[in-house]
């Protein structure tokens, strides 16, 4: 059974009011609680502390940074840039980048690689095709010319390699969606 730690002080706060010892307090509690759950060194610093007038049970506060404010920055951070990497961040907060790697981590947001589009459709061009593929179907019903086709395809290929970056999302989240920049002045077309 786990007991908190502020849980264990005040009890041994009440043996310290009976006048105990902190070895027989230390006793008592691991005898009702269970074995290792409060050592006698344990015991006796807060008797010691107690004794010089410090009565209070709450934890000490702690030097160091505040966790909380650095975890908001860095929230802040990735929400105005999906793509900012944590060495960017780490630099910009004065802080480790395993620390920013572990509050993202924890926040549940993972790196991922963004899916190229060929262009960001609107909702009339998604239409559109809907409306041109439902046309041709039926129009395939009443004279098959399907069967008579012949296909083609084309790629243009351009000089300039444009990477895909990585972004911020949430675990089950999918990847972002990116359009593809416009064409490069350097690209060839292939015809099959």
């Amino acid at each position: 059974m786990e007991v908190k730690k502020k849980k264990i002080r005040y009890i041994l706060q009440y043996h310290y009011n009976q006048g105990e010892k902190a070895e027989q307090a230390a006793k008592k509690i691991c005898a009702v609680y269970g074995a290792n759950t409060v050592s006698n060194a344990t015991a006796k610093r807060c008797f010691q502390r107690f004794r010089s007038g410090n009565m209070d049970v709450e934890d000490e506060a702690r030097s160091g940074r505040p966790i909380v404010k650095n975890v908001d920055k860095i929230m802040e951070i990735v929400e105005s840039d999906r793509h900012v990497s944590t060495y960017s961040i780490a630099q910009e907060l004065k802080i480790s980048q395993k620390t920013v790697w572990n509050h993202l981590h924890t926040a549940g947001l993972k790196k991922k690689l963004d899916v190229w589009v060929p262009h960001e459709l609107t909702q009339k061009n998604l239409l559109d095709r809907i409306d041109a593929c439902d046309s041709l179907l039926k129009r395939n019903e009443i004279d098959p010319f399907l069967k008579r086709m012949v296909t083609g395809d084309e790629k243009w290929v351009t000089y300039e390699n444009n990477s895909l970056k990585r972004s911020w999302s949430n675990r089950g989240e999918l990847a972002q969606t990116i359009a593809k920049p416009g064409l490069t002045a350097k690209k060839v077309l292939l015809c099959v």
